[in-house]
């Protein structure tokens, strides 16, 4: 399994986390927003495109923890993590196909960047 919901499946979500060595990517939404309601079916999709990756739903109202005290002004906005630190953090118009070009243009082992929450694996 590689598509975890924070709320539902946070136990399973940290077991997973504490043995990945790939790219966990994090969508940051709340259970009010239509836009989120609609991205996620596209997000849950390209989940399943790709099975190396982790990816996790984070309604940012019921784990506030995960944000580690950074801030989410508009919806979605997305978290791109290697083992190395965060690859990208930030809104994105809510597209998978946006997404999916990210992650095609991401190399694990590229320098991270300093903006965003710590890792997930430790937040959870």
């Amino acid at each position: 399994m590689n598509f975890f919901d924070a709320q539902a499946d946070l136990p399973a979500l940290a077991e997973r986390l504490a043995t990945h060595t790939g790219l966990v990517v994090a969508c940051y939404c709340a259970a009010w927003c239509d836009t989120c309601g609609t991205y996620r079916p596209g997000f849950e999709a390209l989940a399943a495109h790709h099975p190396a990756h982790v990816f996790v739903w984070i309604d940012i109202e019921e784990n506030e923890a995960l944000l580690n005290d950074e801030e989410v002004e508009n919806f979605p906005t997305l978290l791109v993590q290697s083992p190395t630190g965060n690859l990208f953090f930030g809104a994105m118009l809510p597209y998978p196909e946006h997404l999916e070009r990210l992650l095609e243009s991401l190399d694990a082992g590229q320098a991270a960047t300093q903006q965003g929450p710590g890792p997930l694996r430790e937040l959870v």
